[in-house]
C-alpha cells in the first residue's frame, strides 16, 4: 500500500497538472470501487474548478471551488496517472481505468486500480475533520505538531512493541511498514522494544530519524514496489535507498559486521508484517 512519501508525491503531480483547472468532463466506469461511489458523483464534479491538492496522512484531498472535497485513497495498487494536452487527443481508457477526469486545457487523469481497494468519497470542507476516514488521525509527521514531546507522552506506558505504535494512525498518520522500519533503523532503535521504554531520550532520535526517512523518499518520488507509480507513470526511486527493508540477511547501510557471523538484516513478523532491522546497530 502506498505510504505517506508516496502520496505526497502523487498529490505533487496532481497539484501541477489540476490546480486552477476545470474538470470539463468526469467519467465513472464503474459504481463503486471498495466503497459505493457517491451519488450522482461525476455529475457533481464536472465544472468545478480545481482550487488546491494537499495530503491528509495518505488520503488525498482535491478541494474544489464550491466547498466540496474529493477524498481519494489509492488502496493497495491504486494509480493517478496524467496524461498531458499534447499526448491527450487520442487517450482512451485503460483497463481498470475507473474513473476519469479530464481538464479544460486537455489534460486527462486517470484513476487506475486493478484490485479495486481504492476509495472515493465527496466531502463538504466543513465535515472533513469529522469524516470516518479522517477523524482521529494523530499528526502529520513533518508537521510542527509531531515532536518527541509529543511522542513521549503517547508512547508512555504503552506496552505494545514501538513498530505496532507508530503505525498506530492515531499516534501519527501517515506512516507505513517500510518507513517505519527504516525511520527506526536510523534512530538506532529495535522495532521488539516496547514503546513505553522509547518515551524519553530514544523519541528524541526517533523523531528526527522519521522526518529524514520521509523527507528523503519524497525527493526520490518515494518507492516502487509492485504497483506504486508517480503521476507521470514514472517508478519511485527510494527502494535503491533501503537500508534494512526487504534486505534480510544482507548487510544494512553502511555496515562493518561480519555478515557470515551476525547473519546480516533480520526478518520478523510483528502484527503480521514484515519487519527489517540490524540487531548489531538497532538496541
Amino acid at each position: 500500500m502506498p505510504e505517506l512519501p508516496e502520496v505526497e508525491t502523487v498529490c505533487r503531480g496532481l497539484s501541477a497538472t489540476l490546480s486552477g483547472r476545470v474538470l470539463a468532463r468526469v467519467d465513472q466506469h464503474r459504481p463503486d470501487l471498495r466503497f459505493p461511489l457517491p451519488d450522482n458523483f461525476a455529475r457533481r464534479l464536472t465544472g468545478r474548478r480545481v482550487e488546491s491538492v494537499g495530503r491528509r496522512a495518505k488520503y488525498i484531498l482535491i478541494r474544489l471551488d464550491d466547498g466540496q472535497v474529493l477524498l481519494i485513497h489509492l488502496g493497495m495498487a491504486g494509480r493517478m496517472v496524467v496524461t498531458p494536452p499534447d499526448r491527450a487527443a487520442g487517450f482512451a481508457p485503460a483497463t481498470h481505468d475507473h474513473v476519469v477526469f479530464r481538464a479544460d486545457d486537455g489534460s486527462v487523469v486517470a484513476f487506475n486500480d486493478a484490485r479495486r481497494f481504492g476509495m472515493m468519497d465527496l466531502v463538504a470542507e466543513a465535515d472533513l475533520p469529522r469524516h470516518r476516514l479522517l477523524a482521529g488521525l494523530g499528526p502529520e509527521p513533518l508537521g510542527n505538531e509531531f515532536h518527541d514531546a509529543y511522542l513521549s507522552a503517547r508512547l508512555a506506558g504503552r506496552r505494545t512493541p514501538i513498530k505496532a505504535a507508530l503505525l498506530d494512525q492515531t499516534v501519527v498518520a501517515g506512516l507505513g511498514n517500510i518507513y517505519v522500519s527504516e525511520a527506526l533503523f536510523g534512530a538506532g532503535i529495535s522495532p521488539r522494544r516496547l514503546a513505553a521504554s522509547v518515551a524519553g531520550r530514544r523519541a528524541e532520535r526517533l523523531v528526527p530519524a522519521i522526518r529524514e526517512v520521509l523527507s528523503a523518499a519524497i525527493a526520490a518520488g518515494g518507492s516502487s514496489l509492485r504497483d506504486y507509480v508517480q503521476t507521470d507513470g514514472e517508478l519511485g526511486y527510494f527502494q535503491h535507498a533501503w537500508a534494512v527493508y526487504d534486505r534480510a540477511g544482507e548487510p544494512c547501510r553502511d555496515c562493518r559486521c561480519d555478515v557470515e557471523t551476525t547473519g546480516g538484516v533480520h526478518r520478523i513478523v510483528q502484527s503480521g508484517r514484515s519487519t527489517f532491522y540490524c540487531p548489531a546497530k538497532q538496541r
